[in-house]
């Protein structure tokens, strides 16, 4: 698995392109983004996501309300479950696409450590 910018040229070797952020990127035609999958209800909520602001210091707890959020919201779940069986079918080869500039302290990170596990 990879996890990638969406402002990132496609490779080959993405295989299977999944952006996983609920809005969509600014500047990024759907075209150039040679997505194959977009799940944005598995973002993060606008509220939870505004709070976090990829501060460091509330990651911790940014990510214990964002699995709460992926347990408890039917959309989120659902959206999960999608990404997991994507994750399964191709081996694990796919790239998770994102917007932040952040690349230590956001969701991906925790969505790739539950498809690992």
């Amino acid at each position: 698995m990879k996890l990638k910018r969406i402002y990132d040229q496609p490779t080959k070797t993405d295989n299977i392109r999944i952006l996983v952020d609920r809005v969509w990127p600014r500047g990024v035609s759907k075209k150039a983004a040679k997505l194959d999958l977009w799940l944005k209800e598995i973002g993060p909520s606008p509220s939870l996501r505004k709070w976090f602001g990829h501060d460091p210091e509330k990651f911790a707890t940014f990510r214990t309300e964002y699995l709460q959020e992926l347990r408890d919201d039917g959309e989120k779940r659902e959206a999960l479950a999608k990404l997991k069986d994507c994750y399964e079918e191709h081996n694990g080869e796919i790239t998770l696409l994102f917007a932040t500039k952040e690349l230590e302290y956001n969701h991906v990170m925790i969505l790739k450590e539950l498809l690992e596990t």
